[in-house]
């Protein structure tokens, strides 16, 4: 228990006191949460994805493995949702709502931040966590879209969107160099990393400031075992196929804590934009967050005494 109390209040506790910063600033000073989210999309996201890839020493027969392993991950995860929702009686429209909000979980904001608490900064660690962070993102903006039948938004202009985002490069060239053995220029490299050292301040502070945005007037029980779902069913299916599979320590343990990560800001807001119901997707999201505080903690322990 001594271990499990160390991790809430050396990695849970100082996350969670940035994020409730930015969600007290986003209350009072009611700041354009749009422009915040393109500050780490377009300007500290791609500078640390460069940077970690860059810096790492890449296994890329595991790079394609981990791929492989989240996609198996995603559909069976999907398969268990959906069993979850039927029986629990939701409707079509709130089962893909539950089912999104297992599918894309907080790699990004909340995963990162704890990866970089959790690894001291390991750039192997880091490498693994972004290639999570990619999936995430490619996934959520093509599955989570089309799941919610987006017929007149144009669901290919969605996708080819993402890969004219700056972090899309940033993975890209963070690959080219490191594969390569290319070397950048000294200036450049130290601006990269001041960029780089800016990003889990500025991501934990947007996702306060997100979370504080979320809309919602009731919470249902359905929603609730949405949230549980996520926290515990879907690490527990992670430790299962990692087992199985014989994946073993830093990417097991990257991969199992991030597995634990709640319910995505990102299915809330592709609610907002494609459901009749968005509320109940910002009830999971804020639920889920709220609850992982326990739930992570716990999930960093099984993963770094047993893996």
């Amino acid at each position: 228990m001594s271990g499990f109390l160390f991790i809430f209040m050396n990695v849970i506790l100082p996350i969670g006191i940035i994020v409730v910063i930015g969600y007290t600033v986003q209350l009072k000073f009611k700041l354009d949460r749009a422009t915040l989210a393109k500050l780490a999309i377009h300007y500290v996201m791609p500078a640390f994805i460069f940077m970690s890839l860059y810096e790492s020493d890449i296994d890329f027969s595991l790079l394609l493995k981990i791929i492989f392993f989240l996609g198996l991950y995603a559909f069976v995860t999907f398969v268990i949702t959906q069993l979850i929702a039927k029986f629990i009686g939701l409707d079509k429209g709130r089962r893909t709502l539950f089912t999104n909000s297992n599918l894309l979980y907080n790699a990004g904001n909340y995963g990162v931040p704890v990866n970089d608490l959790v690894f001291k900064s390991d750039p192997y660690a880091m490498s693994v966590q972004v290639i999570i962070v990619v999936f995430q993102n490619m996934f959520a903006y093509s599955y989570g879209i089309f799941s919610l039948n987006a017929e007149n938004t144009g669901k290919g202009k969605a996708l080819l969107g993402y890969f004219r985002m700056p972090i899309f490069y940033g993975l890209s060239l963070g690959l080219v160099f490191n594969f390569f053995g290319i070397n950048i220029p000294a200036p450049l490299e130290s601006s990269l990393d001041y960029m780089r050292n800016a990003m889990v301040g500025l991501v934990l502070f947007i996702l306060g400031a997100q979370i504080a945005g979320i809309k919602f007037r009731r919470l249902r029980f359905s929603a609730f075992l949405a949230s549980l779902t996520r926290l515990v069913i879907g690490p527990a299916v992670a430790f299962a196929m990692l087992s199985l599979f014989n994946v073993e320590g830093i990417t097991a343990q990257a991969i199992l804590i991030t597995s634990a990560m709640p319910a995505a800001v990102n299915s809330s807001i592709i609610a907002q934009e494609y459901s009749d119901d968005p509320e109940y997707a910002a009830e999971i999201v804020m639920m889920s967050t709220l609850l992982s505080a326990v739930t992570v903690s716990l999930v960093i322990y099984v993963a770094l005494n047993v893996f």
